[in-house]
């Protein structure tokens, strides 16, 4: 182990590579950006790596650096359970209830396995998932209306605590017989189809949008927006219109059965970043402890791809 290498040094080496930027693992963490600068500088001397590089207008971690986060977040958690006095109580003669604020799309993809797999442990447990609002996901954390909340929202305040989840990238859904798939997809081939926005706020416009105009000088037409992911899956294959949606969506639609079809896009987008979130006073309650590591092996588990033996071609929405 290197001089100065500690871990305080190893708590910041987590957060920069989760946030991916100075500003925001300062607020995280509850420090200047100049503090978080100076660790940055630090690191980059004790593992002989950058960490973090500029892409654009905005930084990103290097791959050594995302090589290394699951083992940096389980030695700090690790380091923190040795803080930690109070021991997980018999889950099976408890019937806590929990309510996970998320979109459709973590419902849908993780919903399910979320539920048996805190039932194998606490069978009288129940929970709820409530929907994403126009109300601040750290206004639900603090006042206690929900437990934990699962998504990629940028409003959270510094103080609420996050662990990432998994990354995931948008792809298009298109009927089977779109004459985009015959045609071949390029960027141009891309904006001669009418769009598809999805926006709980009713954005027309996103990271989509900005790669065509600033790369190609090209512009889609979004002639609906609908507020959530799987609004206007089913009735897809009766038009000609393009659907953009994160991949870990599309890996568990039935996408044969249901007459569609799925395309990479033909340039880089940025991807999404989930996580969980709770309130810091969550923190040292085992019950929470518990909840919070079951959703995150799960959805860890699950948010690389479907499970082995999963049949796009036969398993429905409601399988999930």
């Amino acid at each position: 182990m290197r001089k100065g290498y500690d871990l305080d040094l190893l708590r910041s080496l987590q957060v920069l590579i989760e946030e991916e930027g100075v500003s925001h693992a300062a607020r995280r963490l509850h420090t200047s950006e100049a503090a978080m600068s100076r660790s940055l500088a630090k690191l980059r001397v004790v593992f002989g790596d950058p960490i973090l590089v500029a892409s654009g207008r905005r930084m990103v971690a290097t791959s050594f650096a995302l090589g290394l986060r699951e083992r940096v977040q389980a030695l700090v958690k690790g380091a923190d359970a040795l803080l930690e006095e109070q021991e997980t109580p018999d889950l099976a003669g408890l019937a806590p209830h929990f309510t996970l604020r998320a979109n459709d799309l973590i419902v849908g993809a993780f919903g399910a396995a979320i539920l048996t797999a805190l039932r194998q442990d606490c069978p009288g447990c129940t929970i709820t998932f409530a929907p994403e609002t126009d109300e601040e996901p750290s206004d639900d954390l603090r006042e206690g209306r929900v437990d934990l909340y699962l998504g990629a929202s940028d409003d959270m305040r510094p103080e609420i605590r996050r662990q990432s989840l998994f990354p995931t990238s948008f792809r298009a859904l298109v009927r089977a017989d779109h004459p985009i798939l015959s045609e071949g997809i390029t960027p141009a081939s891309i904006v001669r189809y009418e769009h598809i926005s999805v926006s709980r706020r009713g954005r027309l416009y996103g990271p989509i949008d900005t790669v065509l105009k600033d790369r190609y000088g090209l512009k889609r037409r979004v002639v609906m927006v609908v507020p959530t992911y799987y609004a206007m899956v089913e009735t897809l294959r009766m038009m000609d219109m393009i659907l953009p949606l994160p991949g870990i969506a599309i890996n568990y639609l039935p996408i044969r059965s249901m007459h569609l079809a799925e395309f990479e896009f033909p340039f880089e987008l940025p991807p999404v970043r989930s996580f969980q979130a709770w309130h810091p006073r969550r923190d040292s309650d085992p019950v929470h402890r518990w909840l919070r590591g079951t959703v995150y092996r799960v959805v860890r588990q699950r948010g690389e791809g479907p499970p082995e033996g999963f049949s796009p071609a036969t398993t429905g929405i409601a399988g999930v």
